[in-house]
């Protein structure tokens, strides 16, 4: 069985109080989300990581303050779920090629809450022919949404991370849970994906 773990946005305007649109008590997920990162680097399974990266006058400011902007420091990716030499998928219509089958790390870039508006996803995934996905990251019931019930219809098992995952709002984040759980999605924790 092919399994991707699919790290949603774990990045530092997100993870941690000083970030420019911090989920509350995020920080507190971050040695999960890194144990999840060094169990795939250890069993060489393949990272897919979703992560904003807005221009400084992004249309998306207008519902949510500025965050991620491209280059800043809150851009970039907490360095515990980071894999060195990743390739980076832009908006950018691009060629599915081979070689991104040898890079650990696959970072695609979005300018929207949903990853599958980059237009490269859906392609990469289908190339790729993953079995099974393990899906974390932030925000519960905003992107880590959006990415879970899209890879759901890709008929690929998909594992939501429980206890690696944070809300907004505890309230959607439940009806997330058990959405997503009756439309045929699984849920289990990081002791159990890295046992």
């Amino acid at each position: 069985m092919k399994t991707i773990f699919f790290d949603v946005d774990t990045q530092l305007d997100f993870l941690y109080p000083a970030g420019a649109l911090a989920v509350p008590g995020a920080e507190h997920i971050v040695g999960s989300l890194n144990q999840l990162t060094s169990f795939a680097a250890q069993h060489e399974i393949q990272i897919i990581s979703t992560a904003d990266a807005h221009s400084e006058d992004d249309p998306e400011f207008q519902t949510w303050k500025p965050h991620c902007v491209a280059g800043t420091n809150g851009q970039q990716k907490t360095a515990g779920t980071l894999l060195s030499r990743p390739f980076i998928l832009t908006s950018t219509p691009a060629r599915m090629e081979f070689t991104f089958n040898q890079a650990k790390q696959i970072i695609i870039e979005k300018q929207m809450l949903d990853c599958f508006t980059n237009p490269n996803l859906r392609p990469l995934l289908y190339h790729l022919a993953a079995d099974r996905y393990v899906v974390y990251g932030v925000v519960s019931e905003l992107c880590v949404r959006s990415a879970a019930f899209g890879l759901l219809e890709t008929g690929a098992r998909v594992e939501l991370v429980a206890d690696a995952i944070k809300s907004l709002d505890a309230a959607r984040e439940r009806e997330l849970l058990q959405q997503f759980r009756s439309q045929g999605g699984h849920l289990t924790t990081v002791s159990a994906v890295t046992a």
